[in-house]
């Protein structure tokens, strides 16, 4: 049985050169998107903006906001049930964030040893 080389694989080492270099350029669009999306800062709001919280592309909370309506010394689980929501929230924005820069960069293709550390 003869191999047959894929038509996109044709052209031999220069083909192979450029294959490389699209790598390495993926590799630093990805670093940079990490090192943007880490500093920019995430929000997420619930209960009406009774309880907000701000982290940063890193997952640290940066800021907490709740609003004295929110506090009741009767009703502690509400709050904390809006505290849990508000952070679940955020985590969510940011991971999706990540995940759809990441697949506009690789153009959706999963590239094992590729993914950005710590984002997925």
């Amino acid at each position: 049985m003869k191999a047959r080389i894929p038509q996109n694989m044709q052209g031999g080492p220069q083909n192979m050169n450029q294959m490389i270099r699209q790598a390495q350029k993926m590799q630093e669009d990805m670093a940079a998107f990490q090192a943007e999306l880490e500093e920019k800062e995430f929000k997420a709001s619930v209960g009406g903006g009774a309880v907000e919280i701000v982290m940063n592309g890193k997952h640290e909370v940066k800021s907490v906001q709740i609003k004295p309506e929110a506090v009741d010394p009767d009703d502690v689980e509400m709050l904390q049930d809006l505290i849990a929501s508000a952070v679940n929230e955020v985590i969510h924005n940011i991971d999706t964030e990540s995940s759809e820069g990441m697949q506009k960069i690789t153009g959706g293709m999963s590239l094992p040893g590729m993914g950005v550390p710590g984002l997925f």
